[in-house]
């Protein structure tokens, strides 16, 4: 009866330490979050008295910012370079999967969400 226990035990840490390992490669494959996105591509040109404005999530609502992403980033940041990035404009530095994380990112955010957000 022992020797069932602990093989019971063994399989049951083994499917445990499995199930920590899958958590920990997906966060991994998931990359950064939106807001750490959001400092390194928006906020260096969008701080406090900046010339292009000030930006943070809590700068417009969620519909605004669904309306900006989706129909005026392209045409307002296509031309803008990015220094931090190899001087390369800011549409072909931000991929599309980062660009959907700060999209949402600043939605959920937005000064209408349920949590606005400065991006301190």
């Amino acid at each position: 009866m022992k020797k069932s226990s602990l093989i019971v035990a063994a399989v049951l840490i083994g499917v445990f330490v499995l199930g920590l390992a899958n958590v920990a490669t997906a966060a991994k494959k998931k990359g950064p979050k939106g807001v750490d996105l959001y400092k390194e591509y928006c906020k260096p040109c969008h701080e406090a008295d900046s010339d292009n404005g000030e930006y943070t999530p809590m700068t417009m609502i969620q519909d605004q910012w669904e309306r900006f992403f989706d129909k005026e980033f392209v045409d307002s940041h296509s031309a803008v370079l990015d220094p931090n990035h190899d001087n390369k404009p800011v549409t072909e530095a931000i991929s599309e999967e980062d660009l959907e994380k700060i999209k949402a990112f600043a939605i959920d955010h937005a000064a209408d969400s349920e949590q606005p957000m400065t991006c301190g």
